[in-house]
């Protein structure tokens, strides 16, 4: 059983990793917005987004949550892996 809720963990941070790096393309393709997908994107992502942008000074437009966030994202991918 561990072994199974071990792979799901696994599989939902990749999962959110991949929306993270969706988000970012979008942005840059489209970033005024869109359709239904582009609205889960945003909705997905900016939970996890807004409290890193609060911490983050102003680096003049740009905006470094996602990356900080695919990081987090990413340690914590390796965590689980190692439980």
């Amino acid at each position: 059983m561990p072994s199974l809720l071990g792979n799901f963990l696994q599989l939902l941070v990749w999962a959110l990793w991949l929306l993270l790096l969706v988000r970012v393309l979008l942005s840059w393709v489209a970033p005024r917005g869109g359709g239904g997908i582009v609205a889960f994107v945003y909705q997905v992502t900016e939970p996890i987004l807004a409290p890193i942008r609060r911490i983050l000074p102003p680096m003049g437009g740009m905006d470094l949550s996602p990356l900080i966030a695919m990081l987090l994202v990413g340690l914590i991918a390796r965590l689980v892996v190692r439980l």
